[in-house]
């Protein structure tokens, strides 16, 4: 099929076949027996190398089965964030989502156990395949382990014979598992490795339908029916034309497009890469990605083989398998020096680049009803002198149907509400469309403390991971040298154990508090911050009038982190024309998405509410219109600078 004929399609590769659950033990170098607490991440080999491609640029589609259960809706979402569409994915309501558990013992060494007794992906059938849309791409993956029952083989087959159909390619990954396909105990999962010559008769019907194979030297074993690799090679290149591709791990690939030679060296030799093998669970589906970004954009096989061992090894450095999968900007970095150290996961510069361009959805304008006040409340509260503190919880929820009500379904709102008196918030809006903040810091300290006096890890532990992590610092740099140090140690924990545990962090910078303030104080105190290795997602700045205060800002964060999720603006009480005076000098700067403001919208209602001078339904309009003339204020702003 010509380049050109593949490009006019909507998708470039559609995967047919395992998409489940994995759970990674968190415990390294232990039995499953042993372990305490385990990650959950989506998984399935296709699956896998649906996501890993469509991170690296290309158009990618899924045909599977996954419950009509939480799991399932799992699966669903995350394949919307990465970007893979999602026609060809059925809920079946009579079978649960497939599940894996999976751990790391040591480099030789990584148990599994299959959860897949009758499950979802497991009862795909001939109807579900629809032609039309396997046509709508310019190849199809199809796996080994699919082959393996009556009815999924039979689905593989007629979605094979349809891309035939349509002029595009079918790419095979033997993908074998025995124990998938009844030849080992259910507790030797990770056994690759088990002669049938029923499997090999399955696995080698499929070949004339094939432009592409790839499998471990194990795998073109069972696909050979022979543990001489290059007999497996001709036997398998007698009954098909396709270009043939063996992984060898650590040594990389060898290609083989025409007639086998006589060694495997003879063939197109793609080089490894030097990396500490951390888990090797995953790297197989990120290499079948690698490969594909150049197989299906026309590059020579070559540069093919380079991708994919770049991915591989990028992947078996990390934990967990397509999470683990690098972006097409990640891969472009670690292919552009020769210097990374061998235990990869230690480059910091890596990771935060793996980070910033693998998060999903992106904002291009945020805008915030900030209700996360604590000590405002409770001063609110003393001074109205109606002692009722119990009702701070019910008027937050208020502030919610504020937000609501203005944002509807829209995307580009958030609420920042805190765990004490918006706990009931945050439930609520964990089924909304919103972006969600959530504070970590106690209130006014100085030097920066964190909730009830424990250390970030511990807090965030029990934190839901939608849920962005804000932290507010007052800090100037005029500031005693003691004090600094004392809040930068704490900042610098923070951000790690965000990463560890998979939240993005708000950074929350106020100067003004602590003494003077000129148009580079705010943009130094982001350069310190970077010095120190924190990289925040967000950033959440004083307003400025100074359109140059926002050019400095930008251009630091501009050199450190060009994935920055961005700024928003704090309210710091101000009143609305204050705030939309700012919004005007902010808008100039690309970076400033929106903003996060509270007082200025709630602080009156609530004042009235707890008084009971107006009712629920007034106190909901009042901070309505408030946030409304907010956020019709700055998009105005930004549209004239927009023109």
């Amino acid at each position: 099929m010509s380049e050109t004929v593949a490009a006019a399609r909507p998708l470039d590769l559609i995967a047919l076949g395992r998409s489940g659950v994995d759970l990674y033990g968190e415990q390294i170098g232990g039995r499953l027996e042993d372990m305490g607490s385990f990650a959950k991440y989506i998984g399935g080999s296709p699956t896998n190398t649906a996501i890993g491609a469509a991170r690296l640029g290309l158009r990618t589609g899924l045909i599977t089965r996954v419950g009509a259960d939480h799991m399932g809706r799992f699966i669903r979402e995350e394949l919307e964030r990465e970007g893979v569409d999602v026609a060809g994915v059925i809920s079946d309501p009579d079978r649960l989502t497939a599940l894996v558990i999976l751990g790391i013992r040591d480099p030789d060494s990584f148990p599994l156990i299959f959860y897949r007794e009758n499950c979802a992906d497991m009862a795909l059938c001939e109807a579900d395949i629809d032609p039309e849309f396997v046509a709508s791409a310019g190849a199809l993956l199809i796996n080994g382990t699919h082959l393996s029952r009556p009815n999924v083989r039979a689905a593989s087959l007629k979605a094979a014979r349809a891309i035939n159909a349509a002029g595009g390619q079918v790419i095979f990954d033997i993908d074998y598992r025995p124990v998938l396909w009844g030849l080992a105990q259910k507790d030797n999962g990770e056994d690759r490795f088990v002669a049938s010559a029923i499997v090999t008769n399955k696995l080698q019907s499929v070949l004339p339908l094939c432009d592409l194979i790839v499998g471990t030297e194990e795998e073109i074993h069972i696909l050979g029916g022979t543990t001489d690799t290059l007999a497996a090679l001709r036997t398998i290149r007698a009954a098909t034309d396709a270009l043939l591709v063996c992984k060898r791990g650590a040594d990389g690939c060898v290609a083989f497009p025409r007639a086998i030679p006589d060694s495997l060296d003879g063939g197109i030799v793609g080089q490894g890469f030097p990396i500490e093998v951390f888990n090797v669970l995953g790297a197989g589906d990120a290499f079948m990605a690698g490969f594909l970004r150049g197989w299906l954009r026309g590059e020579p096989i070559e540069t093919c083989c380079t991708y994919a061992n770049a991915c591989g090894a990028i992947v078996v450095s990390r934990h967990g398998c397509a999470p683990a999968e690098p972006s097409w900007k990640e891969l472009q970095a670690f292919l552009g020096r020769d210097d990374w150290p061998h235990r990869l996961r230690d480059s910091a510069a890596l990771e935060q680049t793996h980070w910033s361009t693998n998060r999903h959805p992106d904002y291009p304008d945020l805008t915030v009803l900030a209700i996360d006040h604590r000590s405002q409340f409770d001063d609110l509260v003393v001074t109205l002198g109606t002692g009722n503190f119990d009702r701070v919880p019910r008027f937050k929820e208020l502030a919610l149907r504020a937000l609501e009500r203005v944002a509807r379904d829209n995307h580009g709102y958030g609420l920042l509400a805190d765990g004490r008196y918006g706990a009931r918030a945050l439930e609520a809006a964990a089924e909304m469309p919103y972006w969600v903040g959530r504070p970590i810091e106690q209130p006014g300290s100085r030097p920066l403390v964190f909730e009830g006096g424990l250390e970030a890890a511990t807090i965030l532990a029990d934190w839901p991971l939608d849920h962005v992590v804000k932290c507010l610092v007052f800090y100037h740099p005029d500031d005693d040298r003691a004090l600094r140090e004392a809040q930068d140690r704490q900042i610098l924990r923070l951000f790690e154990a965000c990463r560890q545990t998979r939240h993005e962090l708000l950074l929350e910078v106020i100067a003004s508090k602590h003494g003077p303030v000129t148009t580079d104080t705010v943009a130094g105190l982001v350069e310190h911050f970077y010095e120190l290795g924190v990289y925040p997602d967000w950033w959440k700045l004083e307003p400025a009038v100074e359109p140059a205060a926002w050019a400095a800002v930008e251009a630091v964060i501009g050199k450190h982190d060009p994935h920055c999720r961005g700024i928003v603006l704090l309210g710091l009480a101000a009143t609305q024309d204050a705030l939309l005076t700012s919004f005007a000098a902010a808008a100039t700067s690309p970076l400033v998405k929106g903003f996060a403001v509270g007082r200025t919208i709630w602080a009156e209602p609530a004042a009235n509410w707890l008084e009971g001078t107006i009712d629920d339904e007034d106190a909901v309009e009042a901070m309505a219109a408030n946030f409304s003339v907010l956020v019709d204020g700055w998009r105005a702003v930004r549209e004239r600078q927009a023109v």
